[in-house]
C-alpha cells in the first residue's frame, strides 16, 4: 500500500525538506551507473534453481537500477516462470482482467475476444508507462517480470528508464514538480466501461510516492486519451518536463528488444515498446509472460 507519510519519510531522500539526504542519495545512485544495458544482464542457467552467484548478480543489478535483464534456455513451461519469481520472493501475483487463469499474461496478438481492445495485444506501439497505473493504491505493482518466448519478426523494442533516475531528472529541473506529482489526485485514469458496464472505477493517486520500506514508487502513463491530470499550472508544467525527459536521448534511457529465453526483471521501472511486424508462421510469433507483483524484488 502507498503511504505517503510513514517512519521513513522524514529521513528520507524523497523528502523534499531534506535537501542533504537527497544529495547524498543522488550522489551515491549516479556513482558509477550503468551505462548501457549490456552491464546489466545475467545468465542463468537453470531458471528454476538460481546459483548463489546467478541470485546475488540479478539483486547486484537490482540494487543499481532497478532491473536486470537474465538470459537463458528457451522455455515454454510458465510454472518455470513462476518459479523464478518465488526466489525473488515474487510471490503475490497480480490477476489482472486480461491474464490467463494462472495469473501470468501471455502477451500476444490476439485475433479475438476483449483482448484485442487493449494495445499491449496488439502489434502497436505502447506509449511509457509503469505497469498497473490503474490500479487501485492497495495493489500496486511494485515489481514486473517478462520473459520472451518469442520476439516479433521485426521491432517490439523496449526503452527502459529506472524511475529512480526520472525521479532525479525531475527534481534537478524543478523540485515543484516533483511536489506536484507526489499529490494525490496528481493523475487520475477515468473508469473503464465496456457496453455500458463499469469494469473499473476511476482511479487517482500520485505519480511518485514512498512505500512502507521507504522505497520510491512510480505509477504513469504517457497516455493522452482516457487519462485526467491535475489542472493547475505547475503539475501541467510537471507533465510536460516529465515528457521531455522521457522523449530524450537521455543516456539514462537503455533500449533493446528481448530475444528468445532473455528476460526482464525490475521493480516496474518506467518503459513502451515499439510496433512490431510479426512472422506469418503462427508457431513464431511474438509470444512474452508478463507477470505482475504487488511487492518488491527481495532485498533491493
Amino acid at each position: 500500500m502507498i503511504q505517503q507519510t510513514n517512519t521513513h519519510f522524514k529521513e528520507s531522500p524523497f523528502n523534499l525538506d531534506n535537501e542533504n539526504a537527497y544529495q547524498t542519495w543522488r550522489a551515491r545512485k549516479l556513482e558509477n551507473y550503468p551505462s548501457d544495458l549490456s552491464k546489466l544482464v545475467v545468465e542463468i542457467n537453470d531458471l528454476q534453481q538460481l546459483t548463489r552467484a546467478e541470485h546475488e548478480a540479478i539483486l547486484a543489478c537490482c540494487r543499481v537500477a532497478n532491473m536486470a535483464i537474465f538470459s537463458s534456455t528457451i522455455k515454454k513451461d510458465k510454472s518455470i516462470f513462476r518459479e523464478l519469481g518465488k526466489q525473488l520472493g515474487l510471490t503475490q501475483l497480480d490477476n489482472n482482467m486480461c491474464a490467463d487463469d494462472d495469473s501470468i499474461t501471455s502477451l500476444t496478438v490476439a485475433q479475438e475476444g476483449m483482448r484485442q481492445t487493449y494495445i499491449p495485444y496488439t502489434n502497436r506501439p505502447i506509449h511509457w508507462h509503469t505497469d498497473g497505473y490503474y490500479n487501485s493504491l492497495d495493489k500496486q505493482i511494485y515489481a514486473l517480470l517478462l520473459y520472451c518466448v518469442h520476439p516479433a519478426q521485426q521491432g517490439g523494442e523496449n526503452a527502459l528508464l529506472d524511475h529512480e533516475i526520472a525521479y532525479i531528472l525531475l527534481r534537478d529541473k524543478n523540485p515543484d514538480y516533483v511536489h506536484a506529482f507526489m499529490q494525490p489526485y496528481a493523475m487520475c485514469i477515468p473508469p473503464n466501461v465496456i457496453e455500458g458496464e463499469e469494469i473499473r472505477p476511476t482511479r487517482c493517486g500520485p505519480v511518485f510516492s514512498i512505500d512502507s520500506n521507504g522505497n520510491l514508487h512510480t505509477r504513469y502513463t504517457k497516455r493522452t486519451r482516457s487519462i485526467t491530470w491535475a489542472f493547475d499550472e505547475i503539475t501541467q508544467a510537471a507533465v510536460k518536463c516529465f515528457e521531455n525527459i522521457l522523449e530524450s536521448d537521455s543516456a539514462y534511457i537503455f533500449r533493446g528488444t528481448l530475444q528468445a529465453g532473455q528476460g526482464l526483471l525490475s521493480n516496474n521501472v518506467l518503459h513502451n515498446r515499439s510496433g512490431f511486424t510479426d512472422s506469418e508462421l503462427p508457431n513464431q510469433q511474438r509470444l512474452l509472460y508478463r507477470a505482475r507483483y504487488y511487492k518488491r524484488i527481495a532485498n533491493t
